[in-house]
């Protein structure tokens, strides 16, 4: 089994996005049951929140559900448990590598550059764009 996780600020847009377009791709391609995909946050800030309206409204215009995430913070824990650890910017890189240290390098970048936060940005569509590409690639890099 491969077990992947995404990591944003608050794990209620992006890293909850990237899940469960994951595991709609996974799904689609008939390969759910190899997989297991989580989302967490460097904060605590919206611990134990669902998915943010908005994003979840992207999600749901792609045939996309998010019932039942709520929002947690990566533990040292998941640097054991999971084999790819994805972060969605260099923000999230800086709270990994302070709540961390050396063992933050285990996680990667999602994408080459930056998943915008549409937190502040209000771009739902482009993130979802963003983190669809992303998804793309893991999977294919993992088939």
């Amino acid at each position: 089994m491969i077990k992947i996780l995404f990591v944003c600020h608050g794990s209620i847009c992006r890293s909850p996005m990237a899940e469960f377009v994951l595991k709609d791709l996974v799904s689609k391609a008939g390969r759910a049951e190899d997989f297991e995909i989580a989302s967490a946050a460097v904060s605590r800030e919206e611990l134990g929140n669902p998915v943010y309206p908005p994003a979840r409204r992207e999600l749901a215009k792609h045939g996309i559900s998010c019932d039942g995430h709520r929002a947690r913070q990566v533990t040292a824990g998941d640097l054991v448990h999971f084999d790819y650890l994805y972060y969605m910017d260099r923000a999230n890189a800086r709270y990994l590598r302070t709540m961390f240290g050396a063992k933050a390098e285990k996680f990667r970048p999602f994408l080459e550059r930056d998943v915008a936060d549409p937190w502040y940005c209000g771009n739902f569509d482009q993130t979802y764009e963003d983190i669809l590409e992303g998804c793309q690639r893991i999977l294919e890099e993992l088939a």
